[in-house]
């Protein structure tokens, strides 16, 4: 072999072993950085996705088998009476016009006795067993004025119950049965925790299709809807219809966290919980004592509307507008009045009237609180000793001049004041209120009763007259009506 041949081979070895090694560190390279720049990209796009799908469940039907035996159906019984002349009257309601004008003797001369019949009246609900000896919670209209009870539990077995406490403000009602043996219960969770998108399951008795399970999601929390005074519910589009009211509302862990309540019945998929910590706060009152020891205030509030704020030349629209003080109760004895704004208690600012009630509901009877409020601008302090709410009934009252801002008003006769059961002859009573008129578009109805106007105290027709003339040169005029047993502030523009 020549040697340049031989230089020719070293030289290529050579350039191949070079070629080589530059490959070699190159895939070195990709291999070593690969894990840095795609691994971790990859690892993030993947974990919510994983996250997600864990979420997700597969099935039901574990929770469901576990949980139905806890869920009974109710069935109730009023006795109606019909017949006689008070079901003769019926289509023209109590306290028609025929009633009044007409009377008994009227119908009983011309038609005479009509027999009266009674009949048994069914209705249908859901509750759900808390004890093992026979504690159960329901909704109070379920079993509201209920002459018989049944319960039937997850053996089929049948059982009369009795109604240990109820709370219509909150439509939770505890009953008891006696089972002959011990029965499953189900645990109370903890509504608080509970988060707008979390998966829950509502089991109850809807159209008398018992052990009826359906899945869905809250889809709010803290909804008020006009239910009572202390509303705080829980939306989800888990299927409830009539029926399920009174049933649990479960969360994926097996426990209550909802008592099924209310529907919408224009809508789908909109049904409303009473949240079980609410219920879990009465559970110990109900028990003992039958009903719920809430504090009292003696006031009727309101909202602050922007037409409110402006005629009360307030900035702001936060807090509670005393409507109205009743007399002899707390706020009345320490000096709060009619048109003060309710601001805070104990420190505590106060928003709007539902965070009021809720506040003053929670405090315990006889306890002192302090209240500040807003009153011509100024703050003041009052010193309030809490009482326990009476179980008031609001009685809707009936009422049948001048015209000013499209209202016609008279003054309370004795005989009108007898024919409504006024207390006094306070105010004027709205008689007519034309369609369309600056009265009308704000809302007033005839059969209100004006008690203020722009603050001025109204006694009579002469100081409803006064009081309006002084207002021509004003844009707006604020009123203070009475409807039924309601009071509260409403403004009127011109």
């Amino acid at each position: 072999m020549s040697k340049d041949t031989s230089k020719r081979r070293r030289f290529l070895a050579f350039f191949m072993a070079f070629f080589m090694g530059i490959f070699i560190l190159s895939l070195v390279k990709v291999t070593g950085f690969a894990p840095m720049t795609v691994g971790p990209v990859v690892q993030e796009a993947l974990v919510p996705a994983e996250a997600i799908a864990q979420s997700v469940p597969m099935s039901f039907a574990d929770l469901a088998e576990k949980l139905k035996p806890s869920v009974v159906n109710i069935r109730t019984t009023k006795i109606v009476s019909t017949g006689g002349m008070t079901a003769f009257r019926q289509p023209f309601g109590k306290g028609s016009p025929f009633e009044h004008f007409f009377g008994d003797e009227f119908f009983k001369r011309f038609f005479g006795d009509i027999p009266q019949r009674e009949f048994k009246q069914k209705s249908l609900g859901s509750g759900f067993i808390i004890s093992k000896d026979g504690y159960l919670f329901t909704n109070y209209h379920v079993v509201e004025k209920a002459d018989e009870i049944l319960v039937k539990v997850s053996d089929g077995k049948e059982y009369k119950a009795k109604v240990v406490g109820k709370d219509k403000n909150t439509d939770i009602a505890l009953m008891k049965i006696e089972p002959d043996n011990s029965l499953p219960t189900v645990p109370l969770g903890d509504s608080s925790k509970l988060r707008v998108g979390d998966w829950v399951v509502a089991i109850g008795n809807p159209f008398g299709l018992s052990q009826t399970v359906t899945a869905g999601i809250v889809s709010a929390k803290g909804r008020v809807i006009g239910a009572g005074p202390y509303d705080d519910f829980i939306q989800t589009d888990a299927s409830i219809n009539p029926g399920n009211s009174g049933g649990p509302l479960f969360n994926l862990a097996g426990e209550v966290v909802g008592i099924n309540t209310a529907i919408v019945a224009q809508g789908q998929g909109i049904g409303f919980a009473i949240p079980i910590n609410m219920a879990r706060d009465i559970l110990p009152d109900l028990k003992a004592k039958g009903k719920v020891v809430r504090g009292w205030l003696g006031v009727a509030v309101q909202d602050i509307t922007e037409e409110i704020a402006e005629s009360l030349k307030s900035k702001k629209k936060e807090g509670a507008l005393v409507a109205d003080v009743f007399e002899g109760d707390p706020a009345d004895k320490a000096g709060i009045e009619a048109g003060d704004i309710i601001i805070a208690i104990n420190g505590t600012e106060v928003t709007n009237t539902h965070e009021l009630l809720k506040v003053v509901a929670g405090v315990k009877v006889g306890e002192k609180v302090t209240i500040t409020v807003l009153r011509d601008g100024k703050e003041k302090k009052f010193r309030v000793k809490i009482t326990e709410r009476p179980e008031r009934e609001l009685l809707a009252r009936k009422g049948t001049g001048r015209e000013y801002l499209g209202m016609t008003v008279q003054e309370i006769t004795p005989e009108i004041q007898e024919h409504l059961g006024l207390p006094n002859r306070y105010g004027v009573i709205i008689t007519t209120v034309k369609e369309g008129s600056p009265a009308a578009e704000a809302g007033i109805r005839a059969e209100d009763i004006v008690l203020q106007i722009n603050r001025t105290r109204i006694e009579s027709i002469d100081d409803y007259a006064k009081a309006m003339s002084a207002t021509e040169s004003q844009r707006s005029v604020l009123l203070l009506i009475q409807r039924g047993e309601q009071k509260f502030f409403m403004v009127i523009r011109k």
